[in-house]
């Protein structure tokens, strides 16, 4: 009796402990909120005042035909913290353009009438025109180079533009497309053009128009163009922003030339889903691309960037961002941000750079020549392959 009266105080004594301790958390987490409240009534990030951050410098080049029509693409969505430049041999093409900087290629050589359909002279025009283009890329961190492969132009112009940029210190991307098979030898230029660009460039991106056969076959041809340059666009717009954007968990410039330095071939994702749809179909959406085919296991690094609305939580930013590297090696280097968008409502949007793929879309430095490809019996060693060309 003694005994049980002496511990009844101590157990009432445990329980208020407990109560007090989850009193003054539920306080301690309300107060945290009404601070990041009152935080953001008091800073509002503000475009003027961009140089109160270390902004990378940011181009976008769309050499030729197919490059201005993605360029044009791109200053209709506005992109954040690049500048755009188109550059042609075909004047009245490239007065059609819309861009912040235009370049007429080869002004003596070609006179403002085109390349005609062969590369040697697009890039003897991209040549003549060194000095420029040097001057509208010499200060960029990263430049992105659109084009499309088996013309005069874009094929012979964009492998110089990737050379001027490498010598200026940037990273350089390249996202180009690839004729239909019916254009039989513009299909031999275009990977005669690809074993220049790849070797140029840290990273190319080959996108085949046969594969919109398959996507959009039905579209009128207008459109199914579109859809294309709809795709680079969305895909270099998203990268763009996430590194010049500051984020709530931020990721620069830096993050990314570290993903992309890890060696080996990469691929730039995007993908975009309401919330209430589940964290499998955002991730489907980012690595499910319509135009690509890449094998993501055992990649060695990701940067993952996870946009949402005010409601976005912790655990679904985690749980997306496991998902989306689930099949990466197990020391893969992951560098995860996040950023809250109040305009998003209950959107969410995922950019991804990872490095390490499998893919016969994309191209570097050491991947296997196109035109020794071509020659090739169609059963060859995807793992050894470094551009990820889909056909």
């Amino acid at each position: 009796m003694g005994m049980g009266a002496l511990q009844l105080p101590a157990k009432k004594s445990r329980r208020n402990e407990k109560m007090g301790e989850s009193k003054d958390m539920t306080a301690f987490v309300a107060g945290a909120i009404n601070n990041k409240k009152d935080e953001e009534t008091k800073f509002k990030f503000n475009d003027n005042d961009a140089d109160l951050f270390g902004a990378p410098r940011i181009t976008i080049v769309g050499c030729g035909g197919a490059g201005g029509n993605t360029i044009t693409r791109l200053k209709r969505l506005g992109v954040t913290g690049a500048k755009t430049v188109a550059i042609n041999t075909d004047k009245m093409a490239l007065n059609l353009v819309e861009a912040d900087f235009k370049v007429l290629l080869g002004g003596r050589l070609t006179r403002g009438l085109g390349a005609g359909g062969f590369p040697e002279v697009g890039e003897r025009a991209a040549r003549e025109s060194t000095q420029e283009i040097e001057e509208l890329i010499k200060d960029s961190d990263l430049v992105f180079i659109t084009a499309g492969m088996g013309g005069g132009t874009g094929t012979g112009s964009a492998p110089v533009v990737a050379e001027i940029a490498k010598k200026h210190g940037a990273v350089v991307t390249c996202m180009v497309s690839t004729p239909f098979n019916v254009e039989r030898a513009r299909l031999i230029k275009a990977d005669e053009g690809l074993d220049k660009l790849r070797v140029k460039a840290d990273s190319t991106v080959v996108l085949d128009n046969n594969k919109l056969l398959d996507f959009v076959p039905n579209l009128p041809i207008n459109q199914a163009f579109s859809v294309m340059d709809q795709m680079i666009s969305e895909t270099v717009k998203g990268i763009s922003e996430t590194i010049t954007m500051p984020s709530l968990i931020n990721l620069d410039y830096a993050d990314m030339k570290a993903i992309m330095n890890q060696g080996g071939l990469s691929v730039m994702l995007w993908g975009e889903a309401e919330e209430d749809a589940g964290v499998n179909t955002i991730v489907q959406e980012a690595l499910n691309h319509p135009l690509l085919n890449v094998d993501y296991k055992g990649a060695t690094g990701a940067l993952v960037h996870i946009t949402g609305g005010p409601n976005m939580s912790l655990k679904y930013v985690q749980d997306v961002a496991k998902a989306l590297t689930a099949d990466l090696d197990c020391y893969s280097n992951v560098i995860l941000g996040a950023r809250v968008a109040p305009d998003f409502g209950n959107k969410c949007r995922v950019m991804a750079i990872m490095t390490g793929v499998q893919s016969p879309n994309i191209l570097g430095p050491k991947s296997t020549p196109m035109l020794e490809r071509t020659s090739m019996k169609p059963v060859i060693t995807r793992s050894k392959v470094d551009i990820d060309f889909i056909r």
